[in-house]
């Protein structure tokens, strides 16, 4: 299995390359730019279609590798309902991400387009029917489990866009989160057929879109920013895989306790950052979807550190997480973990607030 996996990530990282040179052309033809302003931190116009090339890019690996992988004993092709599903959520939102890059959309249509797309994975049967625990609470009934799905998709997907301030932050978390998917997958040995390379070659695709990103030059048209396209789609690959990861079928795979603690971990810095500005404007009586500038990014720059650094101290924080949650996992319950975590982001947030006062 191994060497599909690293076809489709190969494939799609080539594909990446070959991409994002012509998307570039075609902004600069047509002056496809993402304008600075008080919010941006960027100083020039740069182009911001540099998501388009993700979808294309991993469906290629994924078709390519599939075509070549062997037929399962019942000599069909191991891709179910769920995998169409999310191949037509995904296509949904992807395109909503290019319309809204192009013309712009508000953003009571683009919830609506996001709900939609939310739905189909719990119509299709895939909803969260566990927590495992957590919060002491273990099964729960659909009623409960098909909403609170579909808000969490939307939620992953809103708090990956909302992350995307500044270069390789928005790529660089969900590079993360797609590498603790897959080698949870590949643990387990189930869904390696479509899930894992679908993450595989997202993650191709992402690396070669963070080369021109963080690496590219706005003089040598070689800098692209990924936007809506890209950070709306990879927050639903995300949220779907979450979901998946979470959901509990025992015909599938075991009942396994770590279930919910694991996409909880892998996206905790994105999703409690959302949190946490959503707290901040309810508490100063400000409009919750108007854009500011209190994102954890926002504030680790105002504190001093250029983009860079600031990419490097949010990277580490999502991998302190992992790596904390895995010491603790053996010996504390989920509960505690989870409290542990949030007390250690509002600590976080708190050295950055005295930092900035400095």
């Amino acid at each position: 299995m191994t060497i599909y996996l690293l076809g489709a990530f190969l494939l799609s990282l080539i594909c990446g390359f070959v991409f994002t040179p012509i998307i570039l052309d075609f902004c600069k033809r047509k002056k496809l730019y993402d304008i600075p302003n008080e919010r941006k931190v960027h100083k020039n116009a740069v182009p911001r279609l540099g998501g388009i090339s993700f979808f294309p890019s991993m469906l290629t690996a994924f078709i390519v590798v599939l075509t070549f992988l062997p037929l399962q004993e019942q000599h069909t092709l191991p891709v179910n309902i769920w995998s169409a599903v999310f191949l037509i959520g995904l296509m949904i939102i992807y395109v909503t991400g290019i319309i809204d890059d192009l013309l712009g959309l508000n953003a009571t249509t683009k919830f609506t387009i996001q709900i939609a797309a939310a739905c189909l994975p719990p119509f299709a049967g895939l909803h969260i029917n566990n927590l495992y625990g957590l919060f002491g609470i273990e099964a729960i009934p659909a009623y409960v489990g098909i909403p609170l799905t579909i808000f969490i998709i939307v939620f992953i997907v809103n708090a990956i866009n909302l992350i995307d301030g500044i270069d390789g932050l928005a790529a660089g978390l969900s590079l993360i989160a797609l590498g603790g998917f897959l080698a949870y997958f590949i643990h387990y040995g189930v869904f390696t057929n479509t899930y894992s390379i679908l993450a595989a070659g997202l993650i191709g695709a992402l690396i070669a879109f963070c080369y021109f990103n963080l690496f590219g030059s706005t003089e040598r048209n070689t800098k692209i920013f990924m936007g809506d396209s890209g950070s709306l789609s990879l927050g639903f690959t995300l949220g779907f895989l979450a979901i998946k990861c979470a959901s509990d079928n025992t015909a599938i795979w075991p009942t396994r306790p770590e279930a919910i603690i694991v996409p909880l971990t892998l996206l905790f810095v994105p999703t409690a950052d959302v949190v946490r500005v959503t707290l901040y404007r309810m508490r100063h009586h400000k409009p919750l979807f108007i854009a500011d500038k209190n994102h954890i990014h926002h504030k680790l720059m105002q504190a001093g550190l250029t983009q860079h650094q600031t990419l490097a101290v949010i990277t580490v924080l999502a991998l302190c997480y992992i790596a904390i949650n895995s010491l603790l996992y053996p010996i504390l319950p989920q509960t505690a973990i989870v409290i542990i975590d949030i007390l250690l982001f509002c600590s976080v947030n708190v050295c950055i607030n005295i930092k900035k006062k400095q």
